[in-house]
């Protein structure tokens, strides 16, 4: 509790919060939230903040991106296919021309946008299939600098293949050396099954040594028969990797007749994996060979949800080879998510914008995230009177508040429409007082 003669660094009124508890107040001091009430918090603070009933929610949380390759777009040339594959291409080819100037600019411009978003924690995936390691030297960089503003957590990612490349072991196990903290795969793309699954193993080992988490790119594609997740899901349960292993995409999980499916969800949850879809560039990526019916390669994320599975959502890709467009919004992730998941009732908008905050703290291992006395006083106040009209509307955000201070801020939008002469203020909030009538 604040005590009555305790001087508060920020003092937040009136706020909404993702549970649905309305006119809440937030006290924050030393850079920690200290209490969370109901009731109004009689107290000094530097600074105050008059929500005026709008959500006041943990900041996104980004689980899966690839800052390496962010803004590269067009660089030396254009996915032409649009497929997964030509856009593997075209970073090869972007790695001939690529500086750690090049890179730290590029991931510096969007760890702006990410902040600007609401986006205060950030997984990325770094590519070490370059002898150079220009790409973990680059964002090791760009950790330190934006380690007051942006959890950054950076994955040592053979894009190439741990097997398949050479130098590729070598050089994750240097990149991990030099401060990478989680260690990633790509089992799919080894040349044969059996190499993939091999990968899996020796990867998996080689986090059990060193302590660190795993995050693989694993079944990114539309074969049914595409299954490293269960091998994954294996040495996790063989290693006493529970809660520590990540599985992104899964999209073949699309393809898998139901029978299998159901095999092979309860083995994820009972090994505590993580989750991560990536719906913006999964459902543009796959489906590409499809004519009619086509797929669109996204994890089963309702079912995996409802079998107690942590599935949070990325952005994967901002403007690279592989996703020509996006904008860093977390928002605009959950918002394709809940169409393509077919999650538009009301208690399973909770599900997906906790897929976009809660669920990748859970994966990332952010002990400090959440709205809760002695948590981080990092958080987004949106310019939505609570979650679902923060997804419909992606909505504005009002304050960025990190370590409680306000690190951005935005002014609220409306429209003024003046219809022969007849002037009227649109804010596309739905509520019956805000609607202006003719």
């Amino acid at each position: 509790m604040v005590g009555s003669r305790s001087v508060l660094d920020l003092l937040i009124h009136h706020a909404s919060v993702p549970d649905g508890r309305k006119d809440v107040s937030i006290a924050i001091k030393d850079g920690k939230i200290v209490e969370v009430s109901a009731k109004p918090i009689e107290a000094e603070a530097n600074r105050k903040i008059d929500a005026a009933g709008q959500l006041a929610s943990p900041p996104f949380v980004d689980s899966h991106f690839h800052l390496d390759a962010a803004l590269s777009l067009g660089q030396p040339r254009f996915n032409e296919s649009g497929t997964l594959l030509e856009g593997i291409a075209i970073w090869g080819e972007h790695k001939a021309i690529m500086t750690v100037d090049s890179i730290k600019q590029r991931a510096r411009s969007l760890c702006h946008w990410a902040i600007a978003r609401g986006t205060l924690a950030m997984r990325s995936h770094v590519d070490v299939c370059d002898d150079r390691l220009l790409g973990a030297e680059a964002l090791l960089e760009i950790k330190r600098e934006f380690a007051p503003f942006l959890d950054i957590q950076l994955v040592a990612f053979p894009q190439d293949g741990y097997l398949r490349s050479a130098g590729a072991a070598g050089n994750l196990r240097r990149a991990l050396d030099k401060g990478v903290d989680v260690v990633g795969g790509i089992p799919h793309i080894e040349r044969t099954m059996l190499e993939g699954a091999e990968s899996i193993r020796a990867l998996c080992e080689i986090a059990c040594q060193r302590g660190t988490r795993v995050d693989m790119h694993c079944d990114e594609n539309d074969d049914p028969l595409s299954r490293h997740i269960e091998t994954l899901t294996f040495h996790a349960q063989r290693l006493g990797l529970q809660g520590r292993v990540t599985a992104s995409h899964l999209t073949s999980m699309h393809s898998m007749d139901n029978y299998y499916a159901s095999k092979l969800l309860p083995l994820m949850a009972e090994a505590n994996i993580h989750a991560v879809a990536n719906p913006l560039t999964n459902i543009v990526l796959q489906g590409r060979h499809d004519s009619y019916p086509k797929r669109r390669g996204l994890m089963r994320v309702k079912e995996m949800m409802a079998q107690g599975i942590n599935v949070a959502f990325g952005h994967d890709c901002v403007m690279d080879p592989w996703y020509g467009l996006g904008s860093c919004d977390m928002l605009e992730v959950a918002q394709m998510g809940l169409h393509v998941s077919h999650m538009t009732r009301r208690g399973e908008l909770e599900k997906i914008f906790a897929a976009i905050t809660e669920n990748g703290a859970r994966a990332m291992g952010l002990e400090a995230y959440g709205l809760a006395p002695g948590k981080a006083a990092d958080m987004v106040i949106l310019q939505a009177a609570d979650l679902e009209e923060a997804i419909r509307l992606r909505s504005n955000r009002l304050f960025v508040i990190r370590r409680g201070k306000v690190i951005s801020q935005s002014q609220p939008t409306a429209s003024q429409l003046d219809l022969d002469g007849k002037k009227l203020t649109v804010d596309f909030r739905f509520r019956p007082e805000l609607q202006t009538g003719f």
